[in-house]
């Protein structure tokens, strides 16, 4: 018993670890030799980088952020764990670094990339609610023009696909808590899109 609590606390501090390195402070510290906070939102996510650095560099933040999402769970998984209770509490691990590092004062991202990271490795490795969530978040960016309210809806979205991809109870539950921890950090913005004055961005698609 108490070998096996000590390898779970030890899976869930490692998804933690990685989960808390800063892609976006590293990315623009080391492009510009500044601190991404300082600018825009003052968020570490793909989102600000792009403000600061550039489209090509925001995705390649939010790539390595959803890599980081997920790639504890795919170790532990391939280390023999396959508990999903356990596997979820990695994942969720995961996304509390990236949006609380201890590098930076756990004060970090809003955690959506890193989310849709782990939301893709769920199960055995089962990124159709992750594609959904894609999907959603494309038109919802495309009707509105605001990232954060497309993040909030296709976080919310891919959680409540998953039973019917018959994904384990306790992937649903963590996605829902995700969904609900990102909704969390975006309160700011919320307080924006009800006032009106949240930020928009450009369409892919339409002009």
């Amino acid at each position: 018993m108490g070998s096996s609590l000590a390898a779970a606390v030890w899976w869930i501090f490692f998804g933690y670890l990685l989960g808390s390195c800063p892609t976006g402070f590293v990315i623009v510290k080391l492009g510009m030799g500044k601190d991404v906070r300082d600018f825009g939102s003052g968020n570490i996510g793909a989102t600000n980088v792009a403000r600061v650095m550039g489209r090509k560099w925001a995705i390649l933040t939010a790539v390595v952020d959803m890599l980081k999402g997920g790639v504890a769970m795919i170790v532990a998984r391939s280390c023999g764990v396959s508990a999903s209770a356990l596997l979820a509490l990695v994942g969720i691990a995961g996304v509390l670094g990236h949006d609380y590092p201890v590098w930076l004062k756990f004060n970090g991202g809003k955690g959506v990339a890193a989310t849709f990271g782990v939301f893709a490795c769920f199960g055995a490795f089962n990124p159709l609610p992750a594609i959904i969530g894609g999907v959603v978040w494309l038109f919802v960016r495309e009707a509105t023009r605001m990232v954060s309210l497309s993040s909030m809806v296709a976080l919310l979205a891919a959680a409540l696909v998953m039973p019917f991809f018959g994904m384990d109870r306790a992937y649903y539950l963590s996605g829902l808590l995700l969904a609900a921890l990102t909704t969390w950090r975006h309160r700011e913005n919320i307080k924006r899109i009800i006032a009106g004055t949240e930020n928009k961005v450009g369409r892919f698609f339409f002009k």
